[in-house]
């Protein structure tokens, strides 16, 4: 399995493109905006969309879901704790500064352990509440896919509607400090690291 960073939009959100190098077939990974960005590097890599994945429904992360599944005819996955932030009355302002649209409805919503195939490759949901009630992180083959809810030295908040400072700790704790410190950690926003050196670096555990 193999994976593929777009940085989209003006709060410079991370959409991943992760695949399956024999079939080709993809998933599309939280298009924030800009499918203008998106669309050329799907071309570029032959990649056959299957699946649109939100690891959860902020805005900044769902902004392209209307334009790509149009494109692809591809089904909308988001865990059902966040379902209800898809739609038009969704941050309304802030969806203008991002130039983002209406989300259509999910078509199917994830749970924990769920795995979901791409080609010859899997990769596994695990609910990680915290930065929002439906985050989910998405592990894959020596990676994960961690949304909003861990960064390169840093954590998600939980400021906004429905975050939780508690299960938040707990999702990070239980979830993906389990991982094996070589786990490449791929985030919503900002530069990859690891779970190892997050371990060791990150000021949320030291």
């Amino acid at each position: 399995m193999k994976y593929r960073e777009i940085v989209v939009g003006a709060l410079e959100t991370n959409c991943y493109l992760v695949y399956c190098e024999e079939t080709r077939e993809c998933a599309i990974v939280d298009p924030g905006a800009e499918p203008e960005r998106i669309l050329p590097e799907i071309t570029e890599e032959e990649l056959k969309p299957i699946i649109l994945i939100n690891t959860h429904g902020h805005i900044d992360h769902t902004g392209a879901n209307r334009n790509i599944k149009e494109r692809f005819g591809i089904p909308i996955y988001i865990h059902a704790g966040d379902n209800p932030m898809l739609g038009k009355t969704q941050q309304l302002e802030l969806s203008l500064f991002l130039g983002a649209t209406d989300s259509p409805p999910a078509d199917h919503f994830m749970n924990d352990g769920d795995e979901i195939k791409i080609g010859h490759s899997v990769l596994r949901v695990l609910h990680t509440p915290g930065h929002s009630p439906g985050s989910v992180s998405l592990l894959g083959d020596g990676f994960l896919l961690s949304g909003d809810t861990l960064f390169m030295e840093g954590v998600g908040r939980t400021d906004l509607p429905g975050g939780s400072q508690k299960q938040l700790e707990q999702s990070i704790t239980e979830k993906i400090m389990t991982l094996p410190d070589e786990t490449i950690v791929l985030p919503g926003h900002g530069p990859l690291t690891t779970v190892g050196q997050e371990r060791i670096s990150n000021p949320f555990f030291t």
